[in-house]
């Protein structure tokens, strides 16, 4: 089994790469093998709504220049997914919003690629802000129909420097429960394929409130 985490903070070793690291500790403690993608550095458009995912359904974005089609793939690719990213303006930081924004869409529209796939959010934060940024990131994993391990609070850990975040320490325990219960949720829904059967897919009902 595998894990894909994606960091987006514009730092490679920030706060943000702390908190993965002291979640894929222990998955990887579990014999799960992780990898961890940096995204907030790198230069991603936003969606620009132009609905060609949708008439392709190729699992791809047809927006050139970036990685964000070979990211996509690391996602179906992979057993479990987390998304992690620093609070800007007590949101989710703008490369990773873009990117969130293109590849949940894509995956959503190519027949639910991530549906029942395990999924988790992590945030790193100075001060506030840090729980609505969580909030957010869910948002892509609840779309998704993805399963959602949780911990013994929500999964925020606080800092300023890099580094700094290994001196919270209610915030790392957050993150090592969160790593341990992860890879529990992610074993249980290997030991239960082929003997469990999932529900079947229901295709979206779309709703306008304007009559």
């Amino acid at each position: 089994m595998k894990v894909v985490a994606f960091n987006g903070s514009p730092n490679k070793e920030g706060n943000t790469w702390h908190a993965l690291k002291m979640v894929t500790a222990e998955l990887e403690q579990a014999g799960i093998e992780t990898e961890i993608v940096h995204v907030g550095n790198k230069v991603i458009r936003g969606c620009t709504a132009c609905g060609q995912c949708v008439k392709n359904k190729n699992e791809k974005c047809v927006l050139p220049g970036d990685e964000v089609n070979e990211w996509i793939q690391k996602m179906k690719a992979a057993d479990g997914i987390i998304l992690s990213s620093p609070v800007h303006y007590a949101a989710i930081a703008g490369t990773m919003k873009s990117f969130l924004d293109r590849a949940f869409y894509v995956t959503g529209v190519n027949d639910g690629m991530l549906r029942y796939k395990v999924g988790a959010a992590v945030v790193a934060v100075r001060r506030s802000g840090g729980v609505t940024t969580f909030e957010q990131l869910n948002n892509f994993i609840n779309y998704a129909e993805m399963l959602m391990p949780t911990s013994n609070y929500w999964n925020v850990i606080h800092g300023r420097s890099p580094g700094e975040a290994t001196q919270d320490a209610e915030g790392v325990q957050i993150m090592r429960v969160l790593g341990k219960n992860m890879a529990w949720l992610m074993k249980l829904v290997e030991y239960g394929k082929g003997t469990i059967i999932p529900p079947e897919r229901e295709p979206k009902t779309y709703m306008n409130f304007i009559h």
